[in-house]
């Protein structure tokens, strides 16, 4: 069995649904005739923690750990000095200095493991420049890129551009890394193109490869796949509310069937699970008159959110629009569409996301913008309740393309074109 050393800072019990990609792929990988060996970050302190995670892990995989500086969760008075030392002064992100004290752990442990591989996996982006350093130490060991979202088109650095000599710095920091891979991964097909066409020069057509984020049947066991007999229309959002991902359109649909009365009050409820201000939006929540319908739940453990969906009526997918938000579609989207309950999606509405929400039909897309599509699609799937129709009619073909298992199995192919690239296959 050949061995990849999978470098993830973000790797259980971390929490969040970035973090699933990789443990998915690291519970798979030996079906594929891959060992896989981990370096990531020390436990302690760190912003979502979710110990059931650990349990995609496999006996006997080895993980090593090296020292997290943690600038983001600092404690007391060292909070805002922290957080100023890792979004401002560190470059690319606040994991660099992770990046450069794990480098001799690192070349350990290829030479100590026999390591054939090296995947590295964002964000942080630090990780692929640890992928540089050691492309660099062994040049014969082919090196695979993984880019769960863009690093210079990333949308939230376009809302927020870093100051210019920055943005040079890690703009070559991006290029440098795209050249020295052996192969690259991204998890849409919007996004590969992106960076596709704003590298022409690089050409990196051949070496690009597409492989989403998806759903693990196993996390599904203990839901019966029974249709909910909720007394209210039941809502459920989970995930983060941050940069352009804000729930201003889906409540302000919402609130406009409420005062209208097409919806009454007392049948329907919302609740948004996760990582977000929760004050904030409820405070948005009452200016729409909705105080009382929304409801807010920090972070619960993936396991329990997995049930929070079966138990659902429909489930809410919010993603920003404007440029670059076409290029996403968020971790959960995958799980969404395995839950068995229809999608209100408030997203771009020719962006990938959309796209998976088509192809499977597993629901109705609204633009990000559009408070009157919302809301029709809303209605539409409350008076189904209402009258007890069931509309709901997926495509299982279209759904079983993300299971985690057949993705993984494409992962290892991408192995094997990066062993074949170095001269290392057979």
């Amino acid at each position: 069995m050949k061995k990849v050393l999978i470098i993830a800072y973000q790797f259980p019990p971390v929490g969040g649904s970035g973090v699933q990609r990789t443990s998915k792929f690291v519970k798979y990988l030996r079906n594929f005739d891959w060992e896989p060996v981990v370096l990531t970050r020390t436990l302690g302190r760190m912003e979502l923690r979710d110990d059931s995670l650990l349990r995609d892990i496999p006996e006997g995989t080895r993980v090593y750990r090296t020292r997290a500086w943690d600038f983001n969760v600092w404690p007391g008075i060292l909070k805002l000095p922290g957080k100023f030392i890792a979004r401002k002064v560190l470059i690319p992100d606040g994991e660099r200095l992770w990046q450069l004290s794990a480098r001799k752990a690192a070349e350990k442990i290829i030479r100590e493991e026999n390591i054939d591989l090296v995947y590295t996996t964002s964000y942080p982006y630090s990780a692929h420049l640890l992928g540089l350093h050691l492309k660099k130490v062994f040049p014969d060991i082919p090196w695979v890129a993984d880019f769960r979202d863009e690093w210079m088109n990333n949308p939230y650095l376009l809302d927020n551009p870093h100051y210019r000599l920055r943005m040079k710095i890690e703009a070559k920091m991006e290029r440098q890394v795209l050249s020295n891979a052996d192969c690259l991964i991204t998890n849409t097909p919007v996004m590969l193109n992106n960076f596709v066409t704003n590298h022409e020069d690089l050409n990196l057509r051949n070496k690009f490869f597409c492989i989403p984020n998806g759903f693990d049947p196993d996390d599904f066991h203990e839901v019966t796949g029974e249709k909910p007999s909720n007394e209210k229309f039941t809502i459920t959002y989970t995930g983060a509310l941050y940069g352009r991902r804000k729930p201003d359109t889906f409540l302000a649909a919402l609130g406009k069937l409420v005062r209208e009365g097409a919806v009454p009050r007392d049948k329907i409820t919302v609740e948004f699970i996760g990582h977000f201000h929760a004050d904030r939006l409820l405070g948005q929540a009452e200016s729409e008159g909705l105080g009382g319908i929304v409801k807010c739940t920090s972070f619960i453990e993936h396991s329990e959110c997995i049930k929070k969906l079966a138990y659902s009526d429909c489930l809410l997918l919010i993603e920003g629009g404007g440029k670059g938000g076409e290029a996403f579609f968020t971790g959960k989207i995958f799980e969404y569409i395995n839950a068995g309950r229809p999608i209100l999606a408030c997203i771009p509405a020719n962006g990938a996301a959309a796209g998976v929400i088509r192809e499977t039909r597993t629901g109705l897309v609204s633009d990000f913008y559009d408070v009157d599509g919302t809301a029709a699609n809303l209605l539409t799937f409350f008076n189904n309740w209402l009258e007890g129709k069931n509309e709901y009619n997926p495509d299982r073909q279209a759904i079983s393309r993300y299971d985690r298992k057949t993705l993984t199995q494409e992962l290892s192919g991408v192995f094997e074109t990066a062993l074949a690239k170095t001269g290392q296959s057979g």
